[in-house]
């Protein structure tokens, strides 16, 4: 891999995982709309595995992978994500993205202990900067940030999931971007339809018909030009720039949703804000730029 290629998929990453620093507008409008209980995220990957059936049912007519082979990357991807969008039906959007934003110190221990690599020198770098900023940003006077309430603990399992999922990509290294797309929205679809019950007294009733039909155009836009889209590169970008480098890069969200909150959900943005955020582009960069393109070391034993 040519590091021209690598730094273009980290840019790619880093532009598709900010835009999700916004997915928080959509899910409170679509919550003051009437699309209580988790149904409007539900909806989103109902509609997602509508529109990729064409191509689902092609490759099973040539006998090529379908994604429903790939449960274990499904479950912890997509489930991830769900778990994630709904934490900020239930809890801060700053709580929620700091919890969920554990994943890349958990995202580098796994590269570590699940996969046997040593880190080349610069993750610590890039590494100790990100999360530094993150601290910064969201840690504030609180202390240490534990969770406090069901979307709190929703979005630190989110983080869990999502990072585990990212090493799991990098180490079967599956090919195709359709089929991971399939099980991302067909398991994490399921994971949905699990916590609608578990979670029915945090996220509210059912929503009315009426609601669901009238919400139901800009749900569909949503899934085909947002949802889709974005994880395409999400998806594809473990196996290209390694596990640990894609949990950094993904916190550019992070840079997007604590701007975005600050702006439209009356959040604090001042020096933290600013400093925090320039040490968290700063670690990504730093990797980017001094990575080595080769494979990492194995550890010894």
């Amino acid at each position: 891999m040519t590091r021209s290629r690598r730094a273009l998929v980290s840019f790619t990453l880093a532009i598709a995982a900010g835009s999700w620093g916004l997915y928080w507008l959509p899910q409170r409008m679509l919550q003051d709309a009437g699309m209580t209980g988790g149904w409007g995220t539900l909806t989103q990957y109902v509609l997602c595995v509508l529109l990729l059936a064409p191509m689902i049912l092609l490759r099973a007519m040539r006998g090529l992978p379908t994604g429903l082979n790939m449960p274990l990357i499904g479950l912890l991807m997509g489930g991830g994500i769900m778990c994630y969008a709904n934490s900020f039906l239930l809890t801060d959007v700053m709580r929620a993205l700091l919890l969920f934003y554990l994943a890349p110190l958990w995202a580098t221990l796994l590269e570590i202990g699940m996969a046997r690599a040593l880190p080349h020198w610069s993750r610590a770098i890039s590494l100790s900067a990100a999360v530094t900023g993150v601290w910064i940003v969201l840690g504030q006077e609180a202390g240490l940030p534990l969770p406090h309430n069901a979307g709190d603990w929703l979005a630190l399992a989110g983080g869990a999931f999502f990072a585990a999922g990212a090493a799991r990509i990098d180490a079967v290294q599956p090919e195709g971007i359709t089929p991971m797309l399939s099980a991302f929205f067909f398991y994490g679809g399921l994971v949905g339809i699990v916590q609608l019950p578990l979670l029915a007294g945090h996220l509210g009733p059912v929503p009315a018909l009426d609601d669901l039909f009238a919400m139901l155009p800009w749900l569909l836009a949503l899934s085909a030009c947002f949802f889709i889209p974005t994880n395409v590169v999400i998806l594809g970008a473990p196996r290209v720039v390694g596990v640990g480098l894609f949990g950094i890069l993904i916190l550019t969200e992070l840079v997007f949703g604590t701007v975005s909150a600050a702006l439209w959900a009356n959040e604090p943005f001042g020096w933290r804000e600013i400093l925090g955020a320039g040490l968290i582009l700063c670690g990504g960069i730093a990797e980017v730029l001094l990575a080595p393109t080769s494979k990492p070391a194995q550890a010894p034993g």
